[in-house]
Formats: structure tokens, C-alpha cells, sequence
């Protein structure tokens, strides 16, 4: 188990003018409470690791509380500030597949080093790693409070990107000139919603835990940064109602035109019954079988009859003309 967790467990240590990238052959090697002036990130992928887990934060005199809060199976949003360290948790969607997932990400911070710990291999941290190999920006001259900055700002940029694509999409197929009052149309709408649903949770996650680490107070971090990334997310969260206000509208567009039809079918019904009630009503009293019925036995009562209903029908139909209603 050992060999797996060093596999899946990377070391990038810079400073303004040094930069490297490693990777530890044991535990003991992974020294997270040297003097030493660099700034380290570590990463792990992988929440099974618990002997190790104890193992380092033991060997590094690091708070022991952490050992509980690593074991835990179900690692809710949460900022808990410990010994000189930040513990930070949070929930991250996965959207690098068409059906969107969660995985679980675990930041422990301090002046000196980021240790980050994801529940699956791969992240949006690419162009991170890849400022900090060519020094460029400011990365290399901040300290981890930057680096956490980043990370988060990371995230968002990939909610934003996704939303953003996903949007492009939508607004295609859910065009207002496309809606259809179909089982298929409205299962695009209520997929699509619960799809912003999905992400509105994730982002108003991500802004609560902002929230939270920019009221952390603690020696050698800095979380003046935070302040932007907020409005990014409300600005993200705004964007969804906004989104969901006009998928309610679609719906409600939706049951207008079904209420609409149906009221058109019945109109027509109507209208037909209307008609032929009276026809019927006079068939049905000349077909008695009574014997004393004098128009039965009239030469013409027969086309007496038919020309009072084509009369009945044709003031009928002109009624409904002159209303209107049809």
C-alpha cells in the first residue's frame, strides 16, 4: 500500500529563483516541517491511504486532528483551522464527462506547504504546475496562501467553461422558436435543469468555503486573494438563476400551448355537440314507436324534418360565427 500511495504522490518544491518536481521512494522523505524557505506542493490521488495518512502527519508533528478528519468516509464542505494549519474540504464537480459527477478534494494548508489530496486522478490544475515549471506571473514569488488561490480560481474557471459550453448547447436545442410540446422536448428541459441544479449546489459550495476562508485568521497566510474568486461564483450563481428562470418560463410556455390545444379540441367538440344534440333529440322523438304520432303519417314530415335540422344546424353554426368561436 505504501508503494501505491508514493506512486500517486507528487512533490513540486520552488521559490522565486529554484523550481523542482519529484516524487518520494518512502514515508520518511516526506518532511513537511523543515525551516527550509521553498515552498512545497504536495499531491496525492487517493483517500484509502489511511496508515499513511497517520503516518505523516505523526512523523511531522502536524496536528493530530487531522488524522480524524482524514479518516472520515463522508468529507462534507468544511474550513477548520488547527495548529498553525488550515484543513480545507470541498466537493468538485467532475466535468471532463458528459454526465457530471463529484469528487471530493481535501486542501491542508500552511505558511511552509499545500498538501492537496483528490479523490480521482486528474484535475484542472494543469496550467498551474505549468506556471510554476516556466516561472511565469508571480506564482513562484507567492506562498501557499497564493497557491490555494489559484487552486480555487482553478475551479471555478472550469465551472465557468462548462457552464458557459453547456449553455451554448442548451440555448440550440431549447430555442424558444424550437419548443415543442413534446414528451421529448420536455425531457431536454428538465435534464438541462437538473443539470443547472448540479452545478448551482457546487458553486454556492465553493462560495460558502470562500466565504469561510476569508474570515481565517492565521500566522503567514494571506486570504486578502479571496475576495475575487467570491465574486466570480456569485456572478456564476447568478447566471444559473438566471438560466433556470427562463427553463421555468419554457415550461410554463409548455403547459400554455398543451392548455391551449386542448382547449381548441374541446371548442371543437363543443361546438359539434351543440349541433347535434337537437338533431338528435328530434330523431329520437320520431322514432318512438308510438302509434299516435299525426307528423308520421304527414306525405312530407319526412322532408319537413330534415329541412328543420339543416335550418337548426345552419342558425347554429351562424350563432357560433357571429361569437366568434370558431
Amino acid at each position: 500500500m505504501e508503494n501505491t500511495f508514493l506512486n500517486k504522490t507528487t512533490l513540486i518544491q520552488y521559490s522565486d529563483k529554484n523550481y523542482e518536481k519529484s516524487k518520494f521512494s518512502s514515508l520518511s522523505q516526506i518532511n513537511l516541517s523543515d525551516n527550509s524557505t521553498d515552498t512545497k506542493w504536495i499531491n496525492t490521488y487517493g483517500f484509502d491511504f489511511h496508515d499513511e495518512f497517520k503516518t505523516i502527519i505523526l512523523d511531522n508533528n502536524l496536528d493530530d486532528f487531522l488524522i480524524k478528519l482524514l479518516m472520515e468516509e463522508e468529507h462534507d464542505t468544511k474550513v477548520i483551522l488547527l495548529d498553525d494549519l488550515l484543513f480545507v474540504s470541498i466537493n468538485v464537480l467532475k466535468t471532463d464527462e458528459k454526465k457530471l459527477d463529484q469528487e471530493k478534494m481535501i486542501f491542508i494548508v500552511s505558511p511552509n506547504f499545500l498538501w492537496s489530496i483528490q479523490e480521482k486522478p486528474g484535475d484542472y490544475f494543469g496550467w498551474i504546475r505549468q506556471r510554476l515549471e516556466d516561472n511565469k506571473g508571480i506564482v513562484r514569488k507567492k506562498k501557499t496562501d497564493y497557491l490555494l488561490y489559484l487552486i480555487i480560481e482553478a475551479i471555478i474557471d472550469n465551472y465557468e467553461e462548462t457552464y458557459l459550453k453547456h449553455e451554448e448547447l442548451s440555448d440550440a436545442i431549447l430555442e424558444a422558436t424550437n419548443i415543442r410540446p413534446t414528451p421529448d422536448f420536455t425531457n431536454l428541459v428538465e435534464n438541462r435543469k437538473q443539470e443547472l441544479f448540479t452545478f448551482k449546489k457546487a458553486a454556492i459550495s465553493l462560495k460558502n468555503t470562500i466565504v469561510k476562508l476569508e474570515k481565517v485568521k492565521i500566522k503567514g497566510v494571506n486570504t486578502k486573494y479571496f475576495s475575487e474568486i467570491k465574486e466570480q461564483t456569485i456572478n456564476l450563481i447568478a447566471d444559473i438563476d438566471f438560466e433556470l428562470q427562463e427553463l421555468e418560463s419554457k415550461i410554463n410556455l409548455i403547459f400554455s400551448i398543451q392548455g391551449h390545444r386542448l382547449n381548441e379540441v374541446m371548442k371543437t367538440l363543443t361546438i359539434l355537440s351543440v349541433i347535434f344534440i337537437p338533431l338528435t333529440f328530434l330523431a329520437g322523438i320520431y322514432g318512438m314507436n308510438f302509434e299516435n304520432i299525426p307528423e308520421l303519417k304527414s306525405q312530407n314530415g319526412y322532408y319537413i324534418l330534415l329541412g328543420v335540422m339543416v335550418v337548426i344546424s345552419v342558425l347554429a353554426v351562424w350563432y357560433f360565427k357571429r361569437k366568434k368561436w370558431f
